[in-house]
């Protein structure tokens, strides 16, 4: 898709791009310690669920690089650092699960560092596969000339391949389905603004940007065909978890007959949620809202809710593609 990548493993350490600088700055985080990757996490340097997973993967696996005789419990206490950087997205505490259980069946191996690392490889290919196959299964979404609205980033800088949504938006495009793209802005850390149009520009895909308000004036106008979001977690019985602002979007979809679809691979879906109002939402700190790069646009007194994640309803949801396939109601990924 592009000259950059989001997330590469070279010469034994992670290198990733600082998110929070683009599209203005492109600087790369090159690190071998499992606590700044953590931190990137926690301060969005990294993002993006199935991203996030894969960062932390190679975490786990960088932090006994330069141990000899790795413990139970400092394994466990990395672990535990990882889990604790941001609640929402499942694909986290997936990758450290998967990783987890590599470490049990192999803690006695001289060549742990090794085997850990292929398994955080592996995760990290795999994501590439579940992208190529979203792209795929979702093209059937679309009509000739379609416009398109979006919520977020979920493209190559959320993920390990070439995205989510965005996956599906870019290969609508090659194949000649879609005319335009409309990227909400994304509040409050405009992700859509700065990450989205970053991408939708390197992919040479027709786009605006709008605030998130405008949205229902577009769909008034009839300016959009459809809006495709991805997700963080998704329940069992469809229910799904996105950036803020999702939510609003499905309801006006509802109100304005548009379709409205998720991309997501199978790694978001949380077989131990069983519908939306079990799952997690991760509030952000009050800085977020009452400034913007350390600039203050608000009194820092004033009191904030900050959800970074609010929850559509699977009633709301035209369809949910994943790599495996493109999934209407009634949704049930009990055995998926």
């Amino acid at each position: 898709m592009s000259d950059f990548k989001s997330i590469e493993f070279k010469n034994n350490k992670l290198i990733l791009i600082d998110q929070t600088k683009l599209p203005i700055e492109e600087i790369y985080i090159d690190t071998d310690d499992y606590e700044r990757i953590a931190i990137s996490i926690e301060r969005l340097e990294v993002r993006g669920a199935p991203a996030i997973g894969i960062a932390a993967a190679y975490a786990l696996a960088l932090s006994v690089k330069k141990i000899s005789e790795v413990s139970k419990e400092y394994f466990n206490k990395v672990y535990d650092r990882l889990a604790e950087t941001r609640p929402t997205a499942v694909n986290l505490f997936w990758a450290l699960s998967r990783m987890k259980k590599v470490f049990d069946k192999n803690k006695n191996s001289p060549n742990l560092y090794s085997v850990l690392l292929n398994e955080a490889i592996s995760i990290h290919n795999e994501d590439i596969m579940m992208c190529d196959k979203m792209a795929e299964n979702g093209l059937s979404i679309f009509n000739d000339q379609t416009t398109v609205l979006t919520h977020c980033n979920t493209g190559q800088l959320a993920t390990g391949g070439s995205g989510t949504a965005f996956s599906v938006i870019q290969n609508a495009y090659k194949n000649g389905k879609i005319k335009f793209v409309f990227a909400d802005e994304t509040r409050p850390l405009l992700q859509g603004s700065r990450l989205t149009a970053f991408e939708l520009h390197k992919a040479g895909i027709p786009f605006s940007i709008n605030t998130d308000s405008t949205a229902a004036f577009l769909m008034q106008k009839n300016k959009i065909d459809l809006v495709i979001a991805g997700s963080d977690r998704i329940a069992v019985n469809g229910d799904a978890a996105n950036k803020i602002g999702t939510y609003n979007l499905a309801v006006l979809c509802k109100h304005h007959n548009i379709p409205f679809y998720i991309a997501a691979p199978t790694t978001t879906i949380d077989k131990d949620c069983k519908t939306g109002e079990e799952i997690a939402i991760e509030f952000r700190d009050k800085s977020e809202l009452n400034s913007f790069r350390s600039e203050q646009i608000t009194s820092p007194d004033y009191d904030v809710f900050a959800p970074a994640f609010d929850v559509t309803p699977n009633n709301l949801i035209t369809g949910i593609i994943t790599e495996v396939d493109l999934h209407t109601a009634p949704y049930d990924f009990t055995n998926i």
